[in-house]
């Protein structure tokens, strides 16, 4: 079953419980940045698992700059061999060989060349495809905390484009080094060789066209840094107007949502505009400082070519050369361009994959078996970061097998003390146990697959409907399907779809009722089989019809379960064995319908503001 990387909402969909919104599209870590050695030397760890392929690539590319540099050796053979032979027949003879020579050349180095390309890129690929399977994995591991503090867009951005880029980076990185530097010493010596004079005059023009480079490189970088932020903002636009596509056209706002996008969209091209200018000045200093070069060598070459320092012959290998010494210029500054781009990109996964994960297993932690389901709160304390305090010193025991029912005005925390069970959140003090065992000592996998949650926010993945209720158990069999969905009162209009159970429901659902979704989470979670079970909400959005199908499926679900369950609707969880009035100041009452209201209680009271709506 496919799944998505996507923001997941604080427990509590009431909204003094959800915590205050971060800054955007910041990355907030738990532990302080490495220094850029530390961030270089994993950059280059990356090609631990491929240096054998990573060897191959920079031979080859170690042929196509010493084939590069045979060539113009070959050509001043040719030319010296015709100005001291007279006599053109006998001439042709060494001239041939010399051209069989070039030719076998030539063949070396396209096989080279076509090695580096392709196999360099695989090799890329494959490291841009582990990248972004450890951050997808590591994204896996962070708490809802981190969520809450994150776009979707953002993190979308780093996962694709960024590391696209470094893919790139990772696969021509090499070869355009080790290319540019035996070209570069390869021409300087044979060029040295022919005329040290003029070799020094183009050698001092250098370091102003590396200057040069490197000014406009870095004015590059910055601009590069300013458009990944603004691609990460048209994101979360685009994704954000997308998911609430039927919102937007209930409320007939396309014109607005295509204006914030536009506006998002403008951003992005001054920040591209900007970026562009500079590249525009460094891709046309490049080419030029390669022509000043040329005119230097024909100019200078014929000066010394009149003083009888240079034979013609010399002066077109000094040619060729200098062609050969403009491609490193050019190669080296692909490099730069590569390495801001790729260098950008690493550093903002890296972002992500340095946020410590704040809940995790501890060291020795324990899996628990199947629960009984007992559950203690001992003294809880929680606040969301940078929020108030939710709860404060709270104690309750739930009995194995009980149904409790968690009742009480909006943004009391009531999904919040929910969350806490499955460890969604960590508890700031107090401590909470699961049959007698502290929560923080059992792994979090076991302790997750003994509970079951069913939300108000229902999430179907896209996707088959027998696929989303196999997410509840990959393994299970289609006779288990079936049974699950039949338990759930799902079967029989999940049979009316175009194609069963394999009808695809689209993202998020989109193709069903609000309780054929519901009803297919509630199978999903009788597929799971979990001890606990934590209802929050299941029913409050839906008409008396499928509310009345959900509930006797919730009642099934939760036989011989312990099960909470968060109700606003009090009418639902009347068969409670114990209702929990929560308010600000923890449990105000708990006990029967029954009893709470004989007693006249805040129970009572909300109960009868609600039947008389």
């Amino acid at each position: 079953m496919p799944s998505q990387i996507r923001r997941a909402p604080a427990p509590d969909a009431e909204p003094s419980d959800l915590p205050p919104p971060p800054p955007r599209a910041a990355i907030s870590t738990d532990v302080q940045t490495p220094a850029p050695r530390t961030r270089l030397h994993r950059f280059l760890s990356y090609y631990r698992p491929h240096l054998p392929l990573l060897a191959a690539d920079v031979a080859c590319a170690v042929f196509v700059a010493a084939t590069a540099l045979a060539l113009p050796l070959c050509a001043r053979a040719v030319t010296q061999r015709l100005q001291a032979v007279e006599g053109a027949h006998a001439a042709l003879a060494p001239i041939y060989a010399l051209g069989g020579l070039m030719l076998a050349l030539l063949v070396v180095q396209t096989a080279s060349f076509l090695f580096v390309d392709y196999k360099g890129h695989v090799m890329g690929a494959r490291m841009e495809a582990a990248l972004r399977r450890e951050v997808f994995e590591h994204c896996q591991k962070l708490s809802f905390s981190f969520y809450d503090r994150q776009r979707v867009g953002q993190l979308m951005s780093r996962v694709t484009g960024d590391l696209f880029n470094l893919g790139e980076l990772y696969h021509h990185g090499p070869e355009d080094l080790a290319i540019a530097a035996l070209k570069l010493v390869g021409a300087v010596a044979i060029l040295s060789l022919l005329d040290l004079p003029l070799t020094l005059l183009i050698v001092g023009l250098m370091p102003l066209a590396v200057l040069y480079a490197l000014h406009f490189n870095r004015r590059m970088g910055q601009a590069l840094k300013i458009s990944r932020a603004r691609i990460g903002e048209i994101n979360e636009r685009v994704e954000d107007s997308l998911s609430g596509i039927r919102v937007v056209k209930s409320f007939a706002n396309e014109d607005l949502e295509v204006r914030r996008f536009e506006a998002e969209n403008q951003r992005f091209l001054e920040s591209r505009r900007a970026g562009y200018l500079s590249e525009a000045f460094f891709s046309a200093g490049t080419q030029t400082f390669a022509q000043l070069l040329t005119v230097v060598v024909i100019v200078g070459g014929g000066v010394r070519v009149v003083q009888g320092a240079l034979g013609v012959a010399d002066l077109v290998t000094f040619l060729l050369c200098v062609a050969v010494l403009v491609d490193p210029i050019q190669r080296l500054a692909n490099f730069m361009r590569l390495w801001q781009q790729g260098w950008t990109g690493f550093t903002r996964v890296m972002e992500i994959l340095e946020v410590r994960p704040d809940i995790r297993d501890r060291p020795g932690a324990t899996d628990l078996a199947r629960a009984r389901g007992a559950i203690a709160f001992r003294n809880v304390g929680f606040r969301y970061e940078g929020g108030g305090q939710v709860l404060n010193d709270l104690s309750l025991d739930v009995r194995p097998g009980e149904f409790v029912a968690l009742v009480g005005a909006s943004g009391v925390g009531k999904s919040t003390l929910c969350g806490l069970i499955p460890r969604f959140y960590e508890a700031t003090e107090g401590q909470i146990l699961v049959d007698g065992h502290d929560i923080r000592d059992l792994t979090l996998g076991s302790l997750r697959r003994n509970i079951g949650v069913v939300q108000q926010d229902v999430y179907l993945f896209a996707g088959t409907v027998a696929e989303n209720l196999r997410y509840g158990r990959p393994g299970a069999s289609e006779a288990e399907v079936v049974a699950a969905a039949k338990a759930a009162n799902a079967h029989g209009f999940i049979m009316a779809l175009p194609d069963g159970y394999d009808t695809d429901i689209g993202q998020r659902g989109v193709k069903l009722s609000g309780g054929q979704k519901q009803r297919l989470t509630i199978a999903r979670a009788f597929l799971k089989d979990p001890p606990i079970l934590i209802f929050d909400e299941a029913t409050s959005a839906l008409d008396n019809e499928s509310e009345r199908a959900v509930q006797e499926a919730l009642l099934a679900l939760a036989r011989e379960r312990t099960t909470l369950v968060i109700a606003h609707r009090l009418s639902t969880v009347r068969n409670a064995d114990r209702i929990l009035v929560l308010t600000e100041r923890g449990i105000a009452e708990q006990g029967s319908h029954d009893a709470l209201m004989a007693a006249g209680g805040a129970y009572a009271g909300l109960y009868r503001t609600q039947a008389s709506i």
